[in-house]
């Protein structure tokens, strides 16, 4: 079995700068959707039924995020 050279990187050099680039492109695009819905996605969302309890169930998380304490509060 060949040995192999642990300090060879066999990683495409230009990957890091690839990525840099598209974090800079990320951080500097509007928020927002990728695309807006179809008149059929819309048709669709407009037809759809909640399951019973969604709504308060999504009341009360937005309550508690609304109360959140410490750690891994966003202000």
């Amino acid at each position: 079995m060949a040995q192999r050279d642990q300090s060879t990187d066999f990683r495409d050099p230009g990957a890091k700068k690839e990525a840099h680039l598209a974090n800079e492109r990320d951080a500097h695009r509007a928020a927002g959707p990728d695309r807006m819905p179809t008149p059929e996605e819309e048709e669709a969302a407009e037809r759809a039924k909640m399951p019973a309890g969604t709504a308060k169930a999504y009341e009360e998380a937005l309550e508690r995020g609304a109360h959140q304490k410490g750690e891994g509060r966003i202000e």
